[in-house]
């Protein structure tokens, strides 16, 4: 019996962001001390074959006509451990296989470890678990034994998508300074450490996250203007607040109660036929409601929950978000709050209403994966 156990070495998290350096330890043991003496040494010891490593992102999807394109460097299904990985889903992105040993043979008692590192695919698509496309990560774990069939231990991991780059040489503007380059060199300053690659991506996010940009959008129907919308920005990290006003001080038409909802829209292009179409589900998450009557201005404060994936795109799926408004307007003369000082205002019981939509898109961004509390753990499996 051969124990096997993977164990992340950022251990507080295991979310990652695409093309970050992934590293996770790898020990077998063979926990089976001998019971005689008079056991020969080939009786106690465990013997594997192989062992190799992989990074794995497979997609499941309810589509029938649209199929995820295979990376470039997926094994063939002639071997049996292609035939074990396509148990799992379809395979959209992977890693170069490392092998970590050929011909283990281990004492009862004994344990050996090997690390493991590599690179996430900068390219590949995100963790998603959308309503009709899903993507996950798996480092796969594979070994077997002699004329056994192959034994698979896969370790989760959340990816998430690198911001897109207006100009992919902006890493090198953050990480060099050329003035430093001309600089004479002095052996009593201590030399400036190069930035990672994690620090030089969360360097981009706070740069365009951190941006006020108002922008301003005057709500209207077809009897008048409703209000005016403040968003103070349009990029939002995971775990931010979306903050913005609204303003009734000009409003032709009374807004009784309104509603603002944080939605995300997975958009699917389908084939049927000759015809090509999309289609889109909306999944709903943070929610502001607040009766408006008689209010001149309000704050909106909607925060984006850090379990939820950034805006991405794919050959097979559009992920976006946007704010969802729903005005409940009306005309009544008896909906005006005019009382003396002293008095309280009567509402009346029942008034003629309309409701309006009205959709804003927004942009989410990832964050700081060492922000987002999701330990990974000890992973085991035992082959007997």
């Amino acid at each position: 019996m051969i124990e096997i156990k993977a164990r992340l070495v950022r251990e507080q998290t295991a979310v990652f962001i695409a093309g970050e350096s992934i590293e996770c330890f790898v020990t077998f043991t063979n926990p089976q001390r001998s019971q005689s003496t008079l056991q020969s040494n080939s009786d106690v010891l465990e013997n594997l074959a192989w062992a190799t490593v992989s990074i794995q992102c497979y997609c499941n999807t309810t589509l029938k006509k649209d199929k995820p394109s295979l990376a470039d460097d997926v094994p063939t299904a002639s071997t049996s451990l292609a035939t074990s990985l396509l148990k799992q889903g379809t395979l959209v992105a992977s890693a170069q296989p490392k092998f970590l040993f050929c011909d283990l043979r281990l004492e009862p008692g004994e344990t050996k470890s090997y690390l493991y590192r590599d690179e996430l695919p900068k390219k590949g698509p995100p963790t998603y678990r959308g309503v009709r496309v899903k993507y996950f990560y798996k480092i796969t774990i594979a070994t077997q034994r002699v004329g056994s069939k192959v034994q698979l231990l896969n370790v989760p991991v959340r990816v998430l998508p690198k911001p897109d780059f207006e100009n992919e040489s902006v890493i090198g503007e953050i990480c060099d300074d050329t003035n430093d380059n001309v600089a004479p060199a002095n052996p009593f300053i201590e030399k400036k450490k190069t930035e990672s690659y994690l620090e030089i991506i969360l360097h981009y996010l706070q740069n365009i996250s951190s941006r006020r940009c108002p922008n301003f959008y005057v709500i209207t129907n077809k009897r008048g203007r409703v209000g005016r919308f403040c968003l103070f920005k349009q990029n939002y990290k995971l775990g931010e607040d979306i903050v913005g006003t609204l303003d009734f001080s000009s409003q032709t038409v009374k807004c009784v109660q309104y509603s603002v909802t944080l939605q995300c829209e997975e958009i699917i292009r389908e084939t049927n036929g000759d015809e090509v179409h999309d289609v889109a589900a909306v999944t709903s998450f943070t929610k502001h409601h607040e009766v408006c009557i008689g209010l001149v201005e309000t704050q909106i404060i909607l925060p984006v929950p850090l379990h939820v994936t950034p805006s991405f795109k794919t050959d097979q799926v559009d992920v976006r978000w946007r704010l969802h408004f729903q005005f409940v307007t009306t005309t009544s003369s008896h909906m005006t709050p005019e009382c003396e000082p002293g008095e309280t205002w009567q509402a009346p019981e029942d008034i003629e209403i309309e409701t309006m939509m009205w959709n804003l898109n927004v942009q989410v961004l990832p964050t700081n994966p060492l922000q987002i509390s999701a330990p990974s753990g000890v992973h085991t499996l035992i082959i007997k």
